[in-house]
């Protein structure tokens, strides 16, 4: 039933970048378009709004690929916010040919720069506008298509041959916004119709009208060999055409320029100075609240280390204004001991599971390597955790028949089946270990799932954000069973009811 399927892809790439998977519905997000042009935050549209923004979804990136969308500092950005795309990946090309100037342009670092503006909401990837094509007028990101699209449906119009395009504005401020259209029509009384209605959907859709409509003979609109309007051209048309300005000095079009683009970028470097300092600002909250937690872990290990840092990680999303939103605390058992398995998407991951389970004689499983480090084998230690060896069998064995102990004496472990986590969105593969120790002691495995941890702090990363944090806990589901098999099983079902919560793609089918 799906003959068609958005896709995304560039030259630099290879062409081929994000794909919808066969047979998935296509996914339009629906959002309050003006606070997605003033702030850039792809918030949901209220349900009677008349005129929402839509936005179709490209699928999700290509194995072995990455992508993030930054701001204009080189931050990134956590999902549902807009800003440039980059991407990175073995089909990344290595430059342009014979020219260098445009090569160092196109990279940042290990990334490469899109030339487009995107978000990412649950892995998917969200198109918005290119960056050279956006009009800033004020204080709100206009992007051209949705208007270019609804004026060439007007009667009287060439279809696909409409381009909106910011122009410089002589007053000072911000771009002014044009309509150039092709039309048939000579009469003049037609033509100041069809200037109003252009001026009435501009209403609708970009909430104000627009500054000149310039109605032109057919074949004005100049386009590329593959019928792209070309819009920088089309504004040099505009500008040295008969509607432009008077010729000016040299120097007072300089000076009203640098006007014209000032209020935009002191607002752009805003936004980067407030996310720097909130970054800041939550760094060292973290860190005076964990170092009280490492003096009472070092001391009082147990049950006081784990209720002084739930507090403490309460605290610290409370004070960062972090939203946490949790569901089904009362799937948790009261009596006895039981697993806890959550996908892992954030150094922060920890935080947010001590923040809001209860003490149950509770242990974090956690790697061997991190008992070599003096801080991670305090702090961790004081909470109870249980450290397993990764690579080496045998000893891998052993302290899994350990932990399968722990739990048939009454500890309650929390564990990250995934084994690591990466900066791509997405839940990775599940490992059976946990899920055998669970069948070992025949106790109950709870699924947890996190969503928006990765948006606060991704991998590879120590930029924090403020981004809404959602934790929802599933039903136990017991184990079926004594052997191996029981454990694969119990491992899928626990999995495929983190995946249908957690709000990111499965990598494991993607792989």
């Amino acid at each position: 039933s799906h003959v068609m399927s958005p896709v995304y892809g560039l030259a630099e790439a290879s062409v081929g970048l994000a794909f919808t998977p066969p047979g998935e519905r296509w996914s339009v997000d629906l959002l309050d378009r003006e606070r997605f042009s003033t702030t850039g935050e792809a918030t949901p549209a209220a349900p009677a709004d008349p005129a929402p923004l839509k936005v179709v979804a490209c699928g999700t990136v290509i194995p072995d690929h990455d992508l993030r969308v930054v701001d204009a500092a080189g931050l990134e950005l956590p999902d549902s916010s807009e800003g440039q795309l980059q991407f990175r990946g073995p089909s990344a090309t290595s430059g342009y040919y014979r020219n260098p100037q445009a090569t160092k342009t196109l990279f940042d670092g290990e990334w490469v720069n899109t030339g487009d503006r995107a978000y990412l909401s649950e892995g998917r990837l969200y198109i918005t506008g290119r960056e050279k094509d956006i009009i800033i007028r004020g204080g709100r990101n206009i992007s051209p298509y949705e208007l270019e699209e609804a004026v060439g449906d007007l009667a009287g119009v060439r279809r696909g041959c409409v381009a909106v395009f910011g122009a410089a504005n002589t007053a000072g401020g911000t771009e002014r916004v044009v309509v150039l259209a092709e039309t048939r029509e000579r009469d003049a009384a037609r033509h100041q119709e069809l200037k109003g209605k252009i001026n009435e959907l501009a209403m609708g859709l970009i909430g104000a009208p627009v500054d000149d409509i310039v109605l032109a003979p057919p074949h004005t609109v100049p386009k590329t060999s593959s019928g792209k309007i070309r819009r920088v051209a089309a504004r040099e048309y505009y500008e040295r055409g008969p509607a432009a300005v008077r010729p000016q000095a040299v120097w007072l079009q300089f000076v009203r320029l640098v006007l014209a683009g000032a209020f935009p970028q002191t607002r752009r470097g805003w936004r980067v100075v407030r996310g720097l300092a909130f970054a800041a600002y939550a760094w060292a909250l973290f860190a005076v609240l964990f170092l009280l937690v490492f003096v009472v872990a070092a001391v009082a290990p147990g049950r006081t280390t784990w209720r002084l840092g739930q507090r403490c990680a309460w605290l610290f999303l409370r004070l960062c204004a972090i939203p946490l939103a949790v569901r089904g605390l009362e799937n948790l058992p009261r009596n006895g001991s039981y697993v806890v398995a959550s996908n892992h998407t954030s150094y922060l991951d920890g935080a947010v599971l001590l923040a809001i389970l209860p003490w149950h004689k509770s242990a974090f499983v956690a790697k061997r390597e991190l008992r070599d480090s003096f801080i991670t084998r305090i702090f961790l230690g004081g909470l109870g955790a249980q450290f397993v060896e990764r690579f080496d069998v045998q000893k891998s064995a052993e302290h899994a028949d350990e932990l399968a102990g722990a739990a048939r004496e009454g500890t309650t472990l929390i564990v990250f089946p995934e084994g690591t986590l990466l900066r791509q969105t997405g839940l990775l593969p599940f490992r059976t270990g946990a899920f055998q120790t669970a069948v070992q002691a025949q106790v109950p495995v709870v699924p947890v799932a996190l969503r928006g941890v990765r948006s606060v702090l991704r991998d590879g990363t120590w930029y924090l954000r403020r981004a809404p944090i959602s934790v929802t806990i599933g039903a136990p589901v017991a184990p079926e069973g004594t052997d191996w098999n029981a454990a694969v099983k119990l491992r899928d079902r626990v999995r495929a009811e983190i995946l249908k919560h957690c709000g990111e793609p499965d990598l494991a089918a993607a792989g």
